[in-house]
């Protein structure tokens, strides 16, 4: 991952409160959601009291209606979480209390550090670097074709049933190729496979759910409700895995976990894990976190992973994250 480009969004009120959100374009590019969310937040923050996130949501929404969610969403997300922190830290509550919850800790699962394609050694190695760690789960990188045994092989011998083991395979299957690996991986006694398909081919996983029923993870590249709804009414998937930014930030993020926990479908944000603890807390529903460090060290105040491999959020007001020194000193925030 060569290029993340971070939009940073704060919200200050005459009161003197504040709030702090970000959104992200991995790979780059992320221009157009710059322009969209400035837009979106001189048109709410402007022209109308600061509200609640999810009022201010609602209004976002209508905003977009002849644009589309694209670039609008990915850069609302960055002012829709500052919303949310503004809200916790003027009611002097933790992010998740202020979403109606209630602090709890949640397993989180390692997932960096793998790829398509990797030796049996380099497998082996990664697996035990993060058992020693305390995860109690990891999520490897899968290829879709031969290859993968010898991945699945050495993960299921260093888990040696212990452990949970996940897979991705970054959509690049077919029908054909993704039923073959959501065999090879349960063989393996993995529990699912994230993004078999390409994220919008609804016909591919109404097919996949007939013959794999609760064995797919998707989520990360759907905008929105509405794309992430089929997925969770359906039976699609067994796992939903809203993305901050594509999402549109978190008061989507949390409608989606809304409807996942109504439909038993579980609910496993992408990365973040930092972040979405505090979703965890508003949402039963929510059962791994996924630790896949990009972001993180750009912040500071992300709460630890215990020994035992779970996250609790810190005990502060709001999300409790702030760009570091160096970020602000290192890169232009415009």
């Amino acid at each position: 991952m060569s290029v993340v480009d971070l939009l940073t969004c704060a919200v200050d009120t005459k009161a003197g409160q504040s709030g702090f959100g970000f959104s992200y374009v991995i790979g780059g590019g992320a221009e157009a959601s710059l322009v969209a969310g400035r837009r979106l937040t001189d048109a709410l923050f402007l022209e109308h009291p600061v509200s609640h996130p999810e009022v201010a949501w609602a209004r976002a929404q209508k905003l977009c209606n002849r644009t589309g969610k694209g670039p609008n969403y990915v850069g609302y997300a960055a002012a829709d979480m500052a919303l949310w922190d503004l809200h916790a830290r003027t009611n002097n509550v933790s992010l998740g209390e202020a979403m109606g919850g209630a602090r709890r800790a949640v397993p989180v699962y390692g997932s960096g550090g793998y790829r398509s394609g990797m030796s049996a050694d380099a497998v082996a190695e990664q697996v035990t670097s993060h058992l020693n760690q305390g995860f109690q789960a990891i999520k490897l990188r899968l290829a879709g074709d031969a290859r993968d045994e010898t991945a699945l092989k050495a993960a299921a011998s260093i888990a040696d049933g212990s452990h949970h083991i996940m897979a991705d395979l970054n959509e690049k299957g077919t029908l054909t190729t993704a039923r073959r690996t959501l065999d090879r991986v349960a063989a393996h006694g993995g529990i699912f496979v994230e993004e078999p398909l390409p994220a919008h081919d609804y016909s591919g996983y109404r097919q996949l759910s007939l013959s794999h029923s609760g064995q797919v993870a998707t989520g990360e590249h759907l905008q929105g409700l509405s794309e992430a709804l089929p997925f969770m009414t359906e039976g699609l998937c067994a796992v939903i895995q809203p993305d901050l930014a594509m999402i549109g930030g978190l008061t989507e993020a949390l409608r989606v976990a809304r409807i996942a926990e109504a439909t038993g479908t579980e609910v496993m944000p992408h990365f973040l894990p930092g972040l979405f603890v505090h979703l965890a807390a508003a949402v039963p529903s929510l059962t791994w976190l996924e630790d896949f460090p990009l972001l993180e060290p750009l912040f500071t105040g992300w709460p630890e992973i215990s020994p035992d491999g779970t996250m609790a959020p810190r005990d502060v007001a709001g999300h409790g994250l702030t760009l570091t020194e160096e970020a602000c000193a290192r890169y232009r925030l415009s």
